[in-house]
């Protein structure tokens, strides 16, 4: 009857007790492997003990596929007690026959002191490149299917194993999810939604990253979505993005600051302050686009009398924040370069500006993203601290952005290119689907010294955010990847 091999994090006989007596008792389990990170480990009876160094590397991955003898593979990733739900293992395989999918995963419980939560997770994509995609902390493997994108892994990752191995298998095999609820597991990790989001840049996780950009970039090149910094002309390597000559147009102004706005009466003062301070060699302005603000915020900038700001009334039920950007790019008083700033922040100092605008013309690009500051609502620094997204380098940002989760702040666009691509009207993520969408074809500058202030409050549009509306806003970004890769895929073999 055992058809599946299980592999459980081990630390200590106390830490995996409560999984290893659940996993006994199933009838599917051939065997239950412990992959030990610690010296020495104490035998565990009914279990064989294989000691690993790092959980994920691909190391690991080696020896999982090296003792996989039975039909599938349960990989656990967590360190907690899982607990399998009746005749779930049985769901499992018989889905995994059904479909022959290569990896399945499911929704499934996190239990707290507080009580038992839902959990479910969204459907796999093509698109779904990020290294932090929610699996939930079951993977599901045939493993046939696990031993062929073990062959077909050529690094040896410290930290990108699984996800190298994850790459490699949709490359061939379907990744399903079980819309069911088969599993419960213990939820360590109870920060605010907002709070999670800057995991994947915190510094002390660059070496983590590199691997995983390498891991992602490799995996592009398979797939026929790499696009490359150079191409071949007249013999000769030159880059491959359109050369800007910053003339289209006849604009009033040199730059624009855009504010989209809804009910910040907290906060609209302090961001319209710090664009009016700028001190720039140029003309510009500022474009406040207020949507149906009904806290005192309207009132707050009609206070200012200033020729340079302007007050946009948009009260569209239909429209977004993206929609609101493609109505101020559109405008006849707007500037050369529109430059953001959200309605919770600040620019640093008097000097964002003209630096963000420097940038374009000493850096020949269509997009300049620059480097913020995380701070709390009274501008104190807080965790992770500065913000610098150096995987946008120029040799491979526009690959690499494909895995990442955002793009950095402030976020400024040459406008004649704006309008050509436009943002989707929706208020998430509509930023970074013009990120990815421009990076196609032209280069995208960067300021490595913080320009901006991030403020993180209780207000915050993420702050903390249900399951669902994480849910929702994780498979939108999915599927604005799934369009850029398919679109880059298209314009490669046009290429070719």
């Amino acid at each position: 009857m055992g058809r599946i091999n299980c592999f459980i994090p081990f630390v200590s006989a106390e830490q995996a007790a409560q999984t290893i007596e659940h996993l006994k008792n199933e009838e599917l389990v051939n065997k239950i492997y412990l992959l030990a990170t610690v010296d020495k480990p104490k035998p565990v009876e009914g279990c064989e003990m294989l000691p690993v160094n790092v959980l994920f590397s691909s190391e690991t991955m080696r020896i999982i596929a090296e003792h996989a003898d039975a039909d599938y593979v349960l990989l656990y990733t967590k360190y907690d007690t899982l607990k399998m739900g009746p005749f779930s293992l049985e769901r499992f395989a018989k889905l995994g026959d059904d479909t022959q999918s290569g990896m399945l995963y499911a929704d499934h419980y996190n239990v707290t002191e507080k009580g038992a939560d839902k959990a479910p997770v969204i459907d796999y994509q093509m698109g779904s490149l990020r290294d932090d995609f929610d699996f939930g902390s079951v993977m599901f493997f045939c493993s046939h299917c696990f031993k062929k994108a073990v062959e077909a892994m050529k690094a040896n990752y410290e930290f990108a194993g699984l996800y190298d191995l994850r790459l490699k298998l949709s490359q061939f095999a379907a990744i399903t999810h079980i819309n069911e609820f088969l599993y419960s597991d213990v939820e360590l990790d109870t920060r605010k939604s907002g709070e999670k989001n800057f995991d994947y840049v915190d510094p002390r996780n660059r070496g983590r990253q590199i691997e995983m950009e390498k891991a992602c970039t490799e995996h592009l090149k398979e797939v026929g979505g790499y696009l490359s910094p150079t191409r071949e002309e007249n013999g000769e390597q030159v880059p491959n993005f359109r050369h800007i000559e910053f003339d289209k147009g006849d604009f009033e102004v040199e730059a624009t600051v855009m504010i989209p706005v809804r009910n910040r009466i907290r906060t609209i003062r302090d961001a319209i302050d710090s664009v009016l301070k700028q001190e720039c060699n140029f003309k510009f302005n500022l474009m406040v686009v207020d949507n149906f603000s009904t806290d005192g915020t309207r009132e707050a900038i009609a206070e200012y009398n200033d020729p340079r700001l302007i007050h946009i009334i948009a009260d569209f039920y239909d429209m977004g924040i993206g929609g609101y950007w493609n109505l101020a790019a559109h405008r006849q008083n707007v500037g050369k370069f529109i430059v953001q700033l959200d309605s919770d922040d600040m620019y640093k100092d008097e000097h964002t500006l003209q630096t963000m605008v420097d940038a374009f013309y000493e850096q020949n690009v269509a997009m300049v993203v620059g480097t913020y500051q995380m701070t709390d609502i009274h501008l104190n620094p807080i965790p992770p601290g500065i913000i610098d997204h150096r995987e946008w380098t120029p040799s491979n940002g526009r690959n690499n952005a494909l895995r990442i989760n955002g793009l950095g702040a402030p976020r400024a666009f040459y406008t004649p290119v704006l309008r050509e691509v436009k943002l989707p009207n929706t208020s998430y993520g509509e930023d970074y689907a013009l990120g990815l969408n421009i990076s196609r074809n032209y280069q995208i500058g960067r300021v490595y010294d913080p320009v901006y202030l991030c403020r993180r409050w209780d207000d915050n549009s993420d702050a903390a955010l249900d399951v669902e509306k994480v849910n929702r806003n994780n498979l939108y970004k999915d599927r604005i990847r799934t369009w850029e890769l398919q679109a880059r895929i298209a314009l490669n073999k046009k290429n070719q």
